[in-house]
C-alpha cells in the first residue's frame, strides 16, 4: 500500500502533453530550430512573452533535458540555451504541427516549409512506419488502451486549460488552432480516443472516467473548432473526426513516439499505437513525398515564412 502523503505517480504521457502541448513551449522550440535563437533576449523580443513566464518555461525545457545552460562567452551571468539530442528529436513533432498548421489554420502559410536537402522536394511530409517502411494513415493504426495507465494519465500531475494559455505577438508563432486539440490533458485524450475510432459519449466517459461536465465542455470546443463533428446516429448521439480532425494524427503518434524516448524506463507509458499491416507497435517516420525516401533531422531544413511579407488575398 502507498504511504500516505506519497506524490502521486507521474504518467509519462501526461508530462509529455503538459510539456509540449503549450503554444509558448512550441514558439520557443520553433525558434530554435528555424532561426537558431539561443538567447533570453531574443525570445523575449520575437515571442513577447513576459519575461517571468519565457524563464519559467525555459527552465521546465532544462529541467526535462530538451535544453542546457550554456555560459555565453562575453562573460556575464547569462546564459545560451541550446537544444539537447532529446530537444532535436522533436523535431518531427513540430514539422507534423507546422504541416497540419499549413493545411488547416488561417495563419497556415506563416508556418516554415519543410524541404528535403537531398531531393530539394518542399511541402509537407508522409506519414510511414519505420518497421515495414508502409505508409500509415488514421485508420492503419490501432490504439491499444491499458485503462489503468489511462486513467494514470488523466489524473496525475498538473492540467492546464488553453483557456489560460500564454500568448505571443507574432501570428505565426500562436499556434492557436492546433492547441485546441493538444493544449490541454483532456482535450488530447478526448481527440486521441476519437481518433481511434471512439464515438459515443458513454464510450468516451467510461474510458476516460471523465466528469460528464468536463467531457461535455471538451466535445462542444472540439467540435466549434471542426476537429470533430457531432451527428445523431440511431438512439444516440455520435462525434465522428472530421478531415480536419483526421489530419492531427501524425502529431500524436510522434507525441507518443517520443514519450518512450523521453521516458525509456518508466512504465506503463500509457496509451500505444500498432501498425495494423505490420502487427508492430508503431515507429513513426517522415517520409519524402517528392523521392519517397525517409527523412531524417540533418536531411531537412526549416525554411521560415519572410516575416512582414504580405500574404495573398
Amino acid at each position: 500500500m502507498a504511504e500516505s502523503g506519497a506524490a502521486a505517480p507521474q504518467s509519462p504521457v501526461a508530462q509529455t502533453i503538459d510539456l509540449l502541448g503549450d503554444r509558448l513551449t512550441l514558439a520557443i522550440l520553433r525558434e530554435a530550430f528555424v532561426d537558431h535563437v539561443r538567447r533570453f533576449s531574443q525570445w523575449i523580443d520575437r515571442t513577447g512573452a513576459p519575461p517571468a513566464m519565457l524563464t519559467a518555461r525555459l527552465n521546465a525545457l532544462v529541467e526535462a533535458g530538451l535544453m542546457e545552460r550554456r555560459p555565453q562567452q562575453d562573460g556575464g551571468d547569462r546564459h545560451d540555451y541550446l537544444l539537447t539530442e532529446l530537444g532535436m528529436a522533436t523535431w518531427e513533432i513540430l514539422a507534423s504541427v507546422w504541416a497540419w498548421q499549413r493545411e488547416w489554420s488561417p495563419e497556415g502559410l506563416l508556418q516554415p516549409e519543410l524541404v528535403h536537402i537531398d531531393c530539394g522536394h518542399r511541402g509537407p511530409p508522409a506519414l510511414m512506419c519505420r518497421h515495414c517502411d508502409g505508409a500509415v494513415g488514421t485508420r492503419d493504426a490501432q490504439l491499444e488502451l491499458d485503462p489503468e495507465s489511462l486513467v494514470l494519465v488523466a489524473r496525475s500531475g498538473r492540467r492546464r486549460s488553453t483557456r489560460n494559455a500564454p500568448s505571443v505577438n507574432r501570428v505565426d508563432l500562436q499556434f492557436t488552432e492546433v492547441m485546441e486539440a493538444i493544449g490541454d490533458r483532456w482535450s488530447a485524450l478526448v481527440t486521441g480516443l476519437a481518433l481511434s475510432g471512439v464515438r459515443r459519449f458513454g464510450e468516451f466517459q467510461s474510458t476516460l472516467k471523465i466528469s460528464p461536465t468536463t467531457l461535455t465542455e471538451r466535445l462542444v470546443r472540439l467540435s466549434e473548432v471542426q476537429i470533430l463533428t457531432r451527428s445523431e446516429h440511431g438512439t444516440g448521439r455520435e462525434y465522428v473526426m472530421t478531415p480536419r480532425g483526421r489530419g492531427l494524427f501524425p502529431i500524436f503518434a510522434f507525441l507518443l513516439s517520443w514519450t518512450q524516448v523521453a521516458h525509456p524506463d518508466e512504465l506503463p507509458l500509457g496509451p500505444k499505437l500498432r501498425h495494423r499491416d505490420c502487427g508492430s507497435w508503431l515507429l513513426p517516420a517522415l517520409l519524402c513525398r517528392g523521392c519517397e525516401a525517409r527523412l531524417e533531422r540533418t536531411s531537412v531544413r526549416f525554411e521560415p515564412f519572410p516575416f512582414g511579407t504580405r500574404l495573398p488575398r
